[in-house]
């Protein structure tokens, strides 16, 4: 496998596939590298080289019991940039992976930076404050983190036949592939790094990162985003960074990196070559 070393000796796994322009993604809560892998062949094949990393505590890599936060996984991507030298990249980040990329930006900047792409992205801040009204309230965070201790294995199934992939709405036909799918990422990651993932995808606030963006930036979100609502997370996203280019995916819920995918790689394929 291939692996590197953080400098607080955290191993993450990374795959990569093919070679041209850099393409990295960062992937969502409670998943792993494996949850791009529609974009991954899709970009590899179109021809360009494909990178993703388990984020510290999922999939492949180790599982500290620190560094579970937005400072130490944009810190983490960082260091793999840096591992592999990569120039002129191209960040993807979907859901908790776009604040993780909006956070690199904001603490690394972008002299190894392309362009940028917020995917379903938690951005600008998901938890409800006096100065963001339209964010969700604590007590949905905290039902999480009370199922995850109760049985995170069912939290996950449900989670995934649920809202995740919209499942649970008039009409549509679940795929258990996909639920087996989700389910089985997430049951990789650690308990402990996944419990304390939830603070750091709600909780944080990247505001500022946001503002720091100078390079091409595409925002794609679904308008039926039940797990990251649209006007708190993606619209609000594409106000504050500087000339976004915002894609709206009319009824996609929040997994369209799954059930959008034909959609989302001709868009991804389109902005990288823009």
């Amino acid at each position: 496998m291939s692996t590197f070393t953080t400098r607080d000796g955290t191993e993450i796994y990374y795959k990569d596939w093919g070679s041209g322009q850099p393409i990295v993604f960062s992937h969502g809560w409670p998943l792993n590298a494996d949850s791009w892998e529609a974009q991954m062949i899709f970009l590899a094949s179109s021809g360009y080289r494909v990178i993703a990393h388990d984020r510290r505590g999922h999939g492949r890599s180790s599982q500290p019991w620190s560094g579970n936060e937005m400072d130490t996984y944009a810190d983490d991507l960082a260091q793999l940039l840096e591992h592999l030298d990569l120039q002129d990249a191209v960040l993807f980040g979907f859901s908790t992976g776009g604040g993780e990329v909006a956070r690199y930006i904001g603490r690394h900047g972008t002299a190894r930076v392309a362009k940028a792409g917020l995917i379903s992205a938690v951005p600008p801040l998901m938890l409800r404050t006096a100065a963001n009204p339209g964010g969700l309230p604590i007590e949905v965070f905290d039902g999480l983190r009370e199922a995850s201790l109760a049985d995170r294995s069912q939290l996950y199934k449900d989670v995934a036949s649920g809202p995740f992939f919209g499942f649970n709405q008039p009409g549509a036909k679940p795929s258990q592939g996909m639920i087996d799918w989700f389910w089985m990422q997430g049951m990789t990651a650690g308990h402990k790094n996944a419990y304390d993932c939830i603070k750091a995808f709600s909780e944080t606030d990247f505001t500022e990162d946001l503002k720091k963006f100078d390079v091409p930036t595409l925002v794609v979100h679904g308008d039926a985003d039940q797990i990251v609502p649209i006007e708190a997370a993606g619209i609000a996203s594409a106000r504050l960074v500087k000339d976004a280019k915002l894609l709206v995916y009319p009824g996609a819920p929040h997994g369209l990196t799954d059930t959008h995918k034909d959609q989302l790689n001709a868009d991804l394929l389109a902005f990288i070559e823009a």
